[in-house]
């Protein structure tokens, strides 16, 4: 390093944002994730006697991934790289690779090698990495947001450790604000900034475990806010409102937050927990979900989950995706819980789905069976003397509009798809059907 790089690299500290200059540089200061690397556990024993093996670290925004990678870069004594997922390409993984071979082969030193953004790699780029982390030349730790058995490679995944990190609590954030105001060296200590309790606690509160988010808008507050006559800056409660305008909600359109909200809504719909329903339903629109894609899924759970238990719930599901095409938001959200509800609370039944998923079993795994003659197209000449239609039964002449016939092919005689259950209006659907077929 010449003098000019050592200047950048003091001025970028200096001028780095308060979350990166605040990030621990030991274990002892890390704040929270106890279950992973709280003292006595497996990564805290792994990083302090420098003995670390391929890890990915899987976890929400600003809850300490890239602190725990920085903490490593001060304590090991092997070589440490780091690269970014989002830019780097194949030609600076084999530069990595190429020193990593030179400090090991010439130095005996292994390169521990941080991927942040791992998930961001293709298929290739994970499949070159694999026989340099096979043999050792290369101690991976791969940072992600997303659940890394469906993003990284599952011949990476069984050669690492997989260690999940949680949100921040409350507490936590707290914790790290107030070291933020008081750290003279690091932090705003030396700006003379106080902060209100109940600032605090908005910030910790709003943040929504993400220490990255606090700890910016702290930083935005007390940047902006002018000193008072004693030369303090106060952040107080309007100052921390000013400085996040929403809270932040962890979702992704095509990552974890994403797929584990909808989840838990249709569950909940399933469920019949109105209540449930709709709190998930907030938080999807408040994160921006489409709305066609949630009146979607309220369409599907009205015909899987509640059927013929009550047929009006897929009429009310119908008609809110229609309406929601042509509203928009933010008229759509009524619409959308008027639906949820309705479903929610109406009787349930999967008997339909049951049918259809039992009889495409059968069709799946056997030789498609004939239909009965007196069931085949007649209306074409010739198709009496093959003897199609013949013999067949109108069922509107008859009692009742029905008449007892063979409607399924001799192989498939008596065997029951549609299995009605004694809910809401099915139960109906069930008297009405034995009470035709009776003897």
């Amino acid at each position: 390093m010449d003098l000019f790089d050592y200047m950048r690299e003091n001025t970028q500290e200096k001028e780095a944002p308060l979350a990166a200059r605040m990030r621990p540089s030991s274990l002892e200061e890390i704040v929270g994730q106890k279950h992973i690397i709280g003292k006595g556990t497996l990564l805290y024993r792994a990083i302090a006697a420098d003995k670390l093996s391929s890890i990915i670290l899987y976890g929400p925004p600003g809850t300490g991934k890239t602190t725990i990678a920085k903490v490593i870069a001060n304590t090991t004594k092997s070589t440490f790289t780091q690269i970014n997922a989002t830019s780097a390409g194949k030609k600076d993984m084999e530069e990595v690779v190429h020193k990593a071979k030179d400090s090991l082969g010439m130095f005996g030193k292994k390169t521990i090698l941080f991927i942040d953004e791992i998930h961001r790699f293709n298929k290739g780029q994970q499949d070159y990495l694999l026989p340099f982390v096979e043999d050792g030349t290369i101690v991976l730790i791969g940072a992600t947001t997303e659940n890394p058995y469906f993003e990284v490679n599952s011949a990476l995944i069984s050669r690492s450790i997989i260690f999940q990190l949680e949100d921040l609590t409350k507490e936590d954030i707290k914790e790290l604000l107030s070291r933020a105001v008081h750290d003279k060296e690091k932090g705003l200590g030396a700006l003379n900034v106080s902060i209100e309790e109940d600032a605090l606690e908005f910030l910790a509160d709003i943040s929504g475990g993400d220490a990255r988010s606090a700890l910016n808008a702290l930083e935005l507050g007390a940047l902006s806010t002018p000193k008072d006559e004693r030369g303090l800056i106060r952040i107080t409660l309007d100052v921390a409102q000013e400085c996040i305008q929403k809270r932040a909600i962890q979702y992704d359109k095509t990552g974890d937050n994403h797929y584990d909200t909808i989840s838990a809504f249709i569950k909940s719909m399933r469920g019949s927990d109105p209540d449930a329903a709709v709190y998930y339903l907030a938080r999807m629109l408040y994160a921006g979900e489409d709305i066609k894609f949630i009146a979607r899924r309220i369409m599907i759970c009205a015909s899987e989950d509640v059927g013929n238990a009550d047929p009006q719930a897929l009429q009310v599901a119908v008609a809110a995706a229609q309406a929601v095409e042509r509203l928009g938001m933010p008229e759509a959200r009524i619409v959308l819980s008027h639906a949820a509800i309705y479903v929610a609370s109406a009787p349930k039944s999967n008997a339909c789905c049951m049918a259809i998923d039992s009889a495409m079993e059968r069709v799946r795994s056997e030789k498609m069976k004939t239909v009965p003659p007196h069931l085949k197209d007649s209306h074409y000449k010739g198709a009496a003397k093959l003897g199609h239609g013949l013999d067949y039964k109108y069922a509107h002449s008859f009692p009742n509009h029905y008449v007892k016939q063979q409607y399924l092919p001799d192989e498939v005689v008596g065997t029951v798809f549609y299995e009605p259950t004694d809910l809401g209006y099915e139960k109906k659907i069930k008297e009405w059907l034995e009470w035709l077929k009776k003897d």
